[in-house]
């Protein structure tokens, strides 16, 4: 009878680390409620772009942000300033280089707690085969209740164009085009446990 209770409570557990892996796997990006958008400075004046097609890989608890994970993913491609001539230029080897480097991707490699559903997430970003370590402010907003928890990541956060080789050659003149280049998200997740 012991032994039996032992294999039971042995199976019980694995059975609880086995559905902790699934719960963070649930985690999805809702992509028709989200946006990544960019603001660039063009001769001093803001233009904003956008990106159609991104994807997220979240395994996120805030209980246990030392094992959560974050990896973002960018298609190049899919970058639009609402020009046609503008939009034609950007795939092009002197700006995002589409063709060669595909995508553009994020990994979190540390996920700090700052209070009030605000938190700060280091990783490394690439970019045309560049990467940087960056940090993102990440605000979380959740609504509902589980198992119907919906959660909205929103942030932004500048980076140097001129680091990822973005606008080359005569475009590095930043009196044309500014260096800062400021990167907005609006994320909806679902899946994600209750802050």
């Amino acid at each position: 009878m012991t032994s039996f209770a032992s294999r039971f409570t042995l199976l019980s557990a694995l059975a609880l680390l086995a559905a902790a892996p699934a719960a963070h796997a649930q985690q999805k990006l809702v992509p028709a409620q989200s946006s990544l958008s960019f603001v660039i400075k063009q001769m001093g004046v803001p233009v904003e772009g956008q990106f159609k097609t991104f994807d997220a890989q979240v395994a996120f608890d805030p209980a246990k942000l030392a094992s959560s994970r974050i990896g973002f993913t960018v298609e190049m491609g899919s970058a639009t300033m609402g020009a046609k001539e503008v939009d034609v230029e950007m795939p092009k080897p002197v700006w995002l280089s589409a063709l060669k480097f595909p995508q553009a991707t994020f990994q979190s490699s540390a996920i700090k707690a700052l209070g009030g559903g605000k938190f700060e997430v280091q990783g490394k970003l690439s970019i045309k085969g560049n990467a940087r370590d960056v940090t993102v402010p990440v605000t979380l907003a959740q609504t509902g209740t589980a198992p119907n928890l919906a959660t909205t990541a929103t942030g932004a956060f500048a980076i140097p164009r001129l680091a990822f080789k973005v606008g080359e050659a005569e475009w590095a003149d930043t009196s044309m085009v500014a260096d800062e280049v400021q990167v907005k998200f609006k994320l909806a997740l679902s899946g994600v446990p209750k802050i």
